[in-house]
């Protein structure tokens, strides 16, 4: 410490650059202090730094012996009570997750003890040096943040508990989705509701969710114990109901549930499948040499979609597409919201068949494939449908919204059938044909890497830079933190140390994601863990990206 403290003095009303003096590592009596990066000048990025301090000195070893859930809330925790600490230090920050709870890098627990890393402005006037000012900071206030966010005496210890059960229990019942066969579970008492579009806190005094008998099932937690609530289970499931009713609130809370939520977001016992995809229409992405003819064929002037490259997809291509990639990637599920779809590519009445004949219309729509999804490929789907009563053929479950409280109307819908059967004709020309995954170049990754000078940085939540190339990632939905785009970053980054192509890029990428993912990253503190499905849809939309189709 009183080396760094004289560092920082020598270096007062110095030129910004002297800063650079400081990097390195010193030792704070029961912590080691890093110093890893130092920002150019004032207006940089703020400096990275880490603080290691060992277990011995902390009371918190017994976490060591918990679920890896368990760890991963913890980690969570103290990184949030870091900031709480630190919040009056403007200058310090720390990377937090929202309303979720990542796996993430602000907090690791090592061999060596916890480790925390965040980042710090170094102070100054104009473009001087302000040494003294750092070394208060540095040497002064930092301490007492780092060692109360470390000690389990300082700590909340008892919501630091109710945080890591929360969340050991939502890993417990996303466990037993499959062996229960639910693509989604809602428990009772939920609250779904968001304040508004651009805030993810809970709705106050909104209605509580209650499942109807019918559709309700009963999982355990080691924490909680039994859980009753709605279970979504796999096949075909519709979610209908009035304008305004909450059929899209209820889809937002399950696409949103593949992650964990804190204690207080109202979300706590909503559990999603983690290869369950959002897919919608985007109108303007590019596509890779992608195989579209289960859904896409016979375009004019006979244009092949066996193997389809656009650098501007229409609405329903687009769709088509992420459904494709989707599969391609591993999903499990689909979640699909028809107010953010293509028409045409969900439905075609039986009057636009009289209209306009199957010869002249290149889009077999989802309505006749989704069956198929299911049955040949054990893909299940979840439709909130508000406009098409055709889907009610073809539905396992259908559950009405009311009043953002679920009904189940599925033999109601089965009556509505019998007595309004339909016209429309069933436009699948072939069964749902399986593909071989398109092949990946590795060395084009690298070379866009390297003509951008490896540089490699999330822009929000919606663009992401790699080398040279920004890929707008604005439709992706599921993405809760600008860290996880920065962890695709560096994940694309050992991808592209592959040499030549990749054959079945998913599964090697499936690689850079095990559990101790964090070790073969940078030493930073701003990455999160992302779905290997969310790590391909980047890569699909990165408009240099080289695909190539397999025969």
């Amino acid at each position: 410490m009183d080396q760094l403290s004289a560092a920082l003095k020598k270096i007062e009303k110095q030129n910004y650059h002297a800063y650079q003096q400081i990097k390195g590592q010193y030792e704070f009596g029961d912590y080691t202090f890093h110093i890893d990066y130092v920002q150019g000048d004032p207006y940089a990025s703020a400096s990275r730094v880490r603080a290691i301090r060992p277990w011995s000195v902390t009371g918190l070893a017994w976490i060591r012996d918990k679920s890896e859930a368990y760890q991963i809330a913890a980690r969570d925790f103290i990184a949030r009570s870091f900031a709480q600490f630190a919040k009056q230090e403007s200058s310090i920050s720390i990377a937090l997750t929202g309303q979720t709870v990542l796996d993430n890098t602000a907090v690791l627990f090592t061999e060596q003890g916890i480790e925390i890393r965040f980042r710090i402005n170094l102070p100054a006037e104009g473009r001087s040096v302000l040494g003294k000012r750092a070394d208060n900071i540095l040497t002064f206030h930092l301490p007492k943040f780092i060692r109360k966010a470390t000690l389990e005496r300082e700590l909340n210890l008892q919501a630091l508990i109710h945080h890591c059960e929360t969340i050991e229990d939502q890993a417990a019942l996303r466990d037993q989705l499959e062996q229960n066969g639910l693509l989604a579970f809602v428990g009772n008492g939920s609250v779904l509701p968001r304040i508004s579009g651009n805030c993810d806190l809970p709705m106050k005094d909104a209605i509580e969710f209650s499942a109807p008998s019918s559709l309700e099932v009963t999982l355990d937690t080691p924490n909680r114990g039994q859980v009753k609530g709605l279970g979504i289970r796999k096949g075909i499931t519709l979610i209908v109901g009035g304008g305004f009713h909450g059929k899209s609130t209820l889809l937002n809370a399950i696409e949103r549930s593949v992650y964990d939520h804190i204690p207080g977001d109202g979300r706590e016992l909503v559990v999603t499948d983690l290869f369950a995809m959002k897919i919608k229409a985007e109108d303007g992405r590019c596509v890779h040499s992608l195989n579209l003819s289960n859904y896409i064929n016979h375009l004019p002037m006979g244009r092949d979609t066996c193997d389809f490259s656009t650098q501007d997809a229409s609405g329903s291509t687009s769709q088509a597409a992420w459904l494709q990639e989707s599969i391609e990637s591993g999903a499990r599920g689909i979640l699909i919201d028809e107010d953010t779809s293509a028409t045409n590519f969900m439905i075609r009445d039986e009057r636009m068949q009289a209209l306009v004949g199957k010869g002249e219309e290149p889009i077999t729509p989802l309505v006749d494939r989704i069956g198929q999804l299911k049955e040949q490929l054990d893909i299940s789907t979840v439709v909130v449908m508000g406009g098409s009563g055709d889907y009610l053929d073809i539905a396992n479950t259908v559950i009405q919204m009311h009043d953002y409280q679920p009904i189940d109307v599925t033999e109601k819908a089965k009556q509505v059938v019998k007595l309004h059967p339909t016209q429309r004709q069933n436009e699948c020309e072939s069964n749902l044909d399986s593909f071989r995954p398109r092949t990946f170049n590795c060395s084009a990754l690298q070379k866009i890497l390297t003509d951008g000078k490896f540089r490699i940085a999330a822009k929000g939540c919606d663009s992401l830079r790699f080398g040279k190339e920004y890929t707008d990632l604005t439709a992706l939905e599921q993405l809760e933190s600008n860290n996880e785009l920065n962890a695709i970053g560096w994940v694309w980054f050992q991808f592209a140390q592959q040499p030549g192509w990749s054959t079945v890029p998913a599964k090697d990428l499936l690689r850079y994601l095990q559990p101790d993912w964090s070790n073969t990253m940078p030493v930073q503190g701003d990455l999160a863990k992302p779905r290997v499905l969310d790590v391909m849809a980047a890569l699909n939309r990165m408009r240099k990206s080289q695909f190539k189709a397999c025969n």
